[in-house]
C-alpha cells in the first residue's frame, strides 16, 4: 500500500509539473542580453509549435524583440517589417491572453505595452499632421488591435475617413465611438496612449462635425467628454476653437 501511494504521489507530482506553462526564462535571458534577433528565432519557433503556440508569453517576448529590432536597425531582410510584426504578435498574444487567462498576464507586461502604445500614437499623430489621413487611419486600425479601450480609436478613425472624404463610413465609426462613450465611466487605469488617442479623436472629430455645420453636435460631444480634461490646457484652447 505503501509502495503504491508512493507511485501514486509521484504521478500526481509529474502531472502537475506538465500542467504548468512554462516560464520561458530562455527568452527573458535573451532579451536582457539585448540578443534582439536570437530571441525573436527563439520566441517564434515556441509560436509555433503545438504545445506552445497558445501561451501568451512568446508572443510578448517576440513582440518586445521585433519592437526593439525596429528602434535600432538591422540589414536582415527577415525584420524589415519589425514594428508591424511587433504589433501583429501583441494583439496575438493579447488575444490569447483574453481568451484563456482572463488577462492576467498581459498586466504584468504593462509598461511595454504602454510604451509600445505611445510609439504607434506618435506615427499616427504625426500622419495626421502631415495631412496623411489615409495613412493614418490604416495605423490606427493597428492600435485598434493593442488596446482594450476602443472608444477613442472609434472616434479618431472616424475623423480620419472624413479628413479622407469618406463621409459615410466616418458617420458608422463615430456611430460606434458613441455607443463605447455611452457606456464609459471612468478612463482611471487607461495607459497614456489610451488617453491621447481618445482627447485626439474626439478633437478631431468635434472639428469634422462643425465643417459639416454640426456645431451643436461638436459642443455636445466636447461637453460629454470635458471631465476627464480639465486640467489639460490644450484641450480647452481647442474647445474654445471648436465651440466658439
Amino acid at each position: 500500500m505503501k509502495h503504491f501511494l508512493t507511485i501514486l504521489s509521484f504521478l500526481f507530482i509529474t502531472t502537475l509539473t506538465y500542467a504548468q506553462p512554462p516560464k520561458y526564462d530562455d527568452l527573458k535571458i535573451l532579451y536582457a542580453d539585448a540578443n534582439y534577433e536570437k530571441l525573436a528565432k527563439v520566441a517564434s519557433g515556441y509560436t509555433e509549435k503545438d504545445k506552445t503556440k497558445k501561451d501568451v508569453l512568446p508572443y510578448i517576448w517576440l513582440s518586445k524583440g521585433l519592437y526593439k529590432i525596429s528602434l535600432s536597425g538591422t540589414d536582415n531582410e527577415k525584420f524589415k517589417n519589425a514594428y508591424k510584426d511587433a504589433i501583429k504578435y501583441l494583439s496575438k498574444g493579447m488575444k490569447y491572453d483574453k481568451k484563456y487567462n482572463e488577462g492576467s498576464t498581459i498586466v504584468e507586461h504593462k509598461e511595454f505595452i504602454d510604451k509600445f502604445q505611445l510609439s504607434l500614437f506618435e506615427v499616427i499623430d504625426n500622419e495626421i499632421s502631415d495631412g496623411n489621413f489615409k495613412r493614418a487611419y490604416g495605423w490606427a486600425i493597428k492600435y485598434q488591435k493593442i488596446t482594450t479601450n476602443y472608444v477613442g480609436v472609434k472616434y479618431l478613425m472616424g475623423a480620419c475617413k472624413y479628413n479622407d472624404q469618406d463621409k459615410p463610413t466616418a458617420r458608422t465609426l463615430w456611430q460606434d465611438g458613441e455607443k463605447l462613450l455611452a457606456e464609459l465611466t471612468s478612463v482611471e487605469g487607461w495607459s497614456e496612449a489610451d488617453l491621447k488617442v481618445f482627447k485626439l479623436g474626439l478633437l478631431s472629430s468635434a472639428e469634422g462635425l462643425k465643417k459639416t455645420r454640426q456645431k451643436d453636435k461638436a459642443r455636445a460631444l466636447l461637453n460629454k467628454t470635458a471631465q476627464w480634461f480639465e486640467e489639460d490646457a490644450d484641450w480647452k484652447e481647442r474647445y474654445d476653437e471648436i465651440v466658439n
